[in-house]
């Protein structure tokens, strides 16, 4: 059987350890059937991928791939939370805050990597709902921040 790890590392996808909390939260948080993550920064190797606004130093395609590490470093606190992604039955929504320049519309397209990557893990199973919000600025001068809410069996 495939599991969801096992198609994130057959793209070459490793979810690391949870991104420790920048503040005072948790990272992902279990209430009944649904686990709701933190909103999780483009980290990796404890260094941002990019940084500034979208629509002027950040490309929408370094945006989209900012969106998607992300999206991974969400996926690693729902598995720190249920210990085995194969316990989520389903993503429930996806959010995408983007940081972005008056006047670029594009949020849309920069959302599409976590959305893609909902896909590539879970298959129809990540087929969610979806906000993509143009945002003034984010922490850390993140591009973009990504919340998962997932239902596990």
């Amino acid at each position: 059987m495939t599991t969801p790890e096992s198609r994130l590392a057959q793209a070459g996808i490793e979810l690391p350890a949870p991104v420790a909390p920048l503040a005072n939260y948790l990272p992902a948080t279990r209430a009944g059937s649904l686990v709701f993550t933190a909103g999780q920064l483009p980290l990796s190797g404890g260094a941002m991928l990019a940084e500034g606004k979208v629509g002027g130093g950040v490309l929408p395609e370094q945006a989209a791939d900012c969106a998607r590490q992300a999206a991974v470093n969400a996926l690693a606190a729902i598995k720190a939370e249920i210990g085995d992604l194969s316990a989520v039955k389903r993503v429930v929504k996806v959010v995408v805050f983007v940081a972005s320049e008056p006047g670029f519309t594009g949020q849309p397209a920069v959302a599409d990597g976590a959305s893609a990557l909902m896909d590539l893990a879970f298959g129809e199973a990540g087929k969610h709902s979806r906000s993509a919000v143009g945002v003034a600025v984010l922490p850390k001068d993140a591009p973009v921040e990504v919340e998962l809410i997932v239902e596990v069996g």
